[in-house]
């Protein structure tokens, strides 16, 4: 071993112990800091850059820690971003309902269905928009040429005709 490459090495080992709990910090996890450790070391043992003092050298293998711990964490985080969502509603089983279930479900929703149609299309675009397109109430004031405060009115008006309509039913 060289001298550089024995300085280099003894450096490592000296702040091994700080290196771990620095990446334990920003990962949540010592045992992949661990890992982001000695893969750290392997990056800075071959140094190429004569010379360097031993400060610079720490400040050097702290930045290798750190960024090959952002790079994890951005790691995790791409993988996980599929697995965040729930399935979607479709592919999860459902209970099968009694046939008198089935039929005050169907009446419900021609009753809200109906209450729908009777609302000015302005107002029933904004709430399908909203409720079952899934757009934000910006969205929705973009598409008709409102202010978000009227989308947010025109959605809450619809919600509350529907609500009324399905408590006339069930009285």
């Amino acid at each position: 071993m060289t001298l550089e490459a024995e300085s280099r090495h003894s450096l490592y080992l000296a702040h091994r112990s700080a290196l771990v709990d620095y990446a334990a910090r920003i990962l949540g996890s010592r045992e992949a800091a661990e890992d982001i450790v000695q893969e750290a070391y392997l990056r800075f043992a071959p140094g190429k850059t004569p010379g360097e003092s031993a400060r610079q050298g720490l400040a050097y293998l702290y930045r290798i820690v750190r960024n090959l711990s952002f790079d994890v964490l951005k790691r995790r985080k791409i993988e996980y971003r599929g697995h965040a969502e729930d399935p979607p509603f479709w592919t999860i089983p459902q209970a099968a309902d009694n046939p008198e279930q089935t039929v005050m479900f169907s009446d419900e929703v021609r009753v809200a269905a109906a209450a729908l149609d009777a609302l000015p299309s302005e107002i029933r675009i904004a709430v399908e928009m909203y409720r079952f397109g899934g757009h934000t109430l910006e969205g929705v004031a973009d598409h008709l040429g409102i202010s978000v405060a009227t989308a947010h009115r025109h959605v809450r008006t619809a919600m509350v005709k529907i609500a009324t309509a399905l408590d006339r039913k069930n009285a």
